[in-house]
């Protein structure tokens, strides 16, 4: 049996293609039913998210393997091969198992280091689990690739770093204030990056959460989930003094927080400083916001400075992440090799018990038709040692004749000769 990969992913293919080769939650267990028939597999993982689609496999090696495969890819999804097949890529063996890794550790991902991956490719795990057995070597795989992703998170920094924009929001305000537990925020905007801004924010615990966007029922939405409160764009101003942290992301071109907008809360707060952290093109807080004294305001510029330094910092995390991946494929494939050594060593065993029990039930027999128990046990022993070194001896005497000294080595290191 063969482990293989193959796929498509956001490097080798737009959108547009990718969404016509992943698999949905309600057609999986269809698609792998479809796959699992054919002949050459013998397991399979389905690994589908909105960057990959990616087939891991346990496959019996055969003439034309990735020919049938990707044929099998190319009609399940009614598609042309040549629309598909430049896009696609294949990994055999090692290059499957570290491909395989390399993704769950976050090293394949469109943002180097996220972690959403690592819930996703165990997700398909037991998705491909339910109802169908999977082949020792495969199972093995994917349990040895849940551990390097571990080990890559705990030994590197690679996902220490913020480096999206609603993350990095969050982090510059934690690095502001220390602890978020005893601060007020107000978003304004309720679009997707503030909904991650909230998300963060939750997981924080800030003391206080408000919301206002122009569109209420969107803002109540996200209100419910992260537990905030919501208000009307015309009311920032009578509450503006209540935050300590503003953060915002609408769309609108005109700014929505004035100069004397802040001037005023400060006044009303005593001069306790606030930070205010826009995210919006055109801005939504007016550049002259950032000569008051103790209004702190960062745009979305400052925030991808910070999000370009973090992410040099997750690539120097990622050269000492390749290396654990490695490091580990190679112990897998050590392993797997070894596995391969099993059948033959139990048929070894089996092969000395049928002797030692044939010779056995002899020497048995013989001491209870009243045969000297010496005689009884020397002839045991010696046609013991006969037998178990007949088929060895045959293949040294074959070895030496044919002048193989390799094969002659490697049956004396078998044998644990010197």
């Amino acid at each position: 049996m063969t482990l293989l990969a193959l796929g498509i992913n956001h490097k080798t293919a737009p959108v547009a293609l990718r969404e016509r080769v992943s698999f949905g939650p309600d057609t999986l267990e269809q698609a792998l039913n479809s796959l699992l028939s054919q002949p050459m597999v013998q397991s399979g993982v389905v690994l589908s998210t909105c960057n990959r689609t990616e087939l891991y496999l346990s496959v019996e090696q055969q003439t034309d393997l990735q020919e049938k495969l990707v044929r099998w890819l190319c009609d399940y999804h009614q598609l042309q091969e040549e629309d598909v097949r430049n896009s696609l890529y294949w990994h055999q063996g090692n290059a499957a198992v570290s491909h395989l890794m390399r993704v769950a550790s976050g090293l394949d991902s469109l943002v180097l280091g996220e972690p959403q991956i690592l819930g996703q490719v165990k997700k398909a795990f037991a998705d491909s689990q339910r109802g169908h057995a999977l082949s020792t070597d495969l199972e093995r795989m994917f349990q040895k690739t849940f551990s390097v992703a571990k080990r890559v998170r705990t030994e590197t920094e690679i996902g220490a770093s913020a480096v999206s924009v609603a993350f990095a929001a969050c982090t510059l305000a934690r690095q502001i204030f220390e602890s978020l537990a005893g601060v007020n925020v107000l978003l304004v905007g309720a679009g997707e990056t503030i909904e991650l801004v909230a998300r963060h924010l939750r997981e924080h615990q800030v003391k206080k959460l408000l919301i206002a966007n122009r569109t209420r029922e969107r803002a109540e939405r996200l209100a419910e989930e992260v537990g905030a409160d919501v208000i009307e764009l015309g009311e920032i101003e009578a509450r503006l003094a209540e935050a300590d942290i503003i953060i915002s992301s609408t769309a609108s071109p005109q700014p929505i927080i004035g100069k004397g907008m802040v001037e005023r809360a400060l006044k009303a707060r005593r001069n306790k400083p606030m930070l205010l952290v826009d995210i919006a093109v055109p801005r939504d807080v007016e550049a002259a916001v950032g000569k008051l004294a103790n209004a702190y305001l960062y745009s979305v510029d400052d925030l991808q400075a910070i999000i370009e330094q973090n992410m040099a910092q997750r690539k120097a995390a990622a050269v000492q992440a390749e290396d654990i991946v490695q490091q580990e494929s190679g112990e897998f494939m050590a392993w797997l090799r070894a596995q391969s050594a099993v059948e033959t060593i139990r048929d070894y065993r089996s092969q000395a018990e049928e002797i030692r029990a044939e010779l056995e039930a002899r020497a048995l027999h013989a001491l209870q038709q009243g045969a000297d128990p010496q005689q009884v046990l020397q002839e045991l022993a010696h046609k013991l040692t006969n037998r178990l070194i007949h088929a060895p001896t045959k293949s040294l005497q074959q070895a030496a004749r044919e002048g193989d000294s390799e094969r002659l080595q490697i049956l004396r290191d078998s044998l644990g000769l010197e």
